[in-house]
């Protein structure tokens, strides 16, 4: 008597010959992939020289930058960097907090947006001032989060306050809106250890 299950699952018995086939169509399809290349999106911006390999866009490294910090002939020092596209142009910029750099305490940190000029080889360019340092915040926790800019700053209450402690902490957020960049505050709980 003919078992219809036997029958049903003939097609699982397979043969060499069958996965070398099943082989060579995959090996067929991952080549055939490796060599379609998706085309550019219309209006998308290149950053090659015509007739020359696309470049991809860099951020601007905050070391390469000179900074308009009164450090009084002394060195700055970069203390914390983030980058994102921040007004929206596609091209990676990077935000910088910097202070002098100091053998004894803690002083204030600037915070910048820098840009990349096109020519090869060119400095980063400082864009914008978000935080000067005559406000006499320390920068922590600097990020750029869909093209915003968020930082806590850690400041002192009053002048008695020892510049070790800050014991004052305000979130604070960059956004890049009309041209120019805006900044809102938000007192934060905070205590010095």
């Amino acid at each position: 008597m003919h078992n219809p299950a036997e029958t049903a699952l003939a097609h699982t018995d397979a043969r060499p010959a069958h996965w070398l086939a099943t082989a060579v169509a995959m090996a067929a399809v991952i080549a055939g992939a490796g060599l379609l290349q998706p085309t550019p999106a219309a209006g998308a911006r290149s950053t090659a020289a015509p007739g020359g390999p696309q470049a991809v866009a860099t951020a601007p490294d905050p070391g390469a930058a000179a900074y308009p910090l009164d450090c009084r002939g002394g060195p700055h020092q970069v203390t914390a960097s983030a980058q994102g596209d921040l007004d929206g142009d596609h091209r990676p910029d990077t935000v910088a907090a910097v202070r002098c750099e100091a053998g004894l305490g803690t002083p204030p940190n600037a915070v910048y947006v820098l840009v990349a000029d096109p020519a090869a080889g060119s400095t980063p360019r400082v864009v914008a001032t978000l935080l000067p340092a005559a406000q006499r915040k320390n920068v922590t926790e600097l990020a750029v989060r869909d093209g915003a800019v968020t930082a806590t700053l850690l400041g002192y209450s009053t002048p008695d306050v020892p510049r070790c402690c800050p014991d004052t902490k305000q979130l604070a957020k960059w956004v890049w809106a009309a041209g120019k960049f805006s900044q809102e505050l938000t007192d934060a709980e905070a205590r010095s250890a």
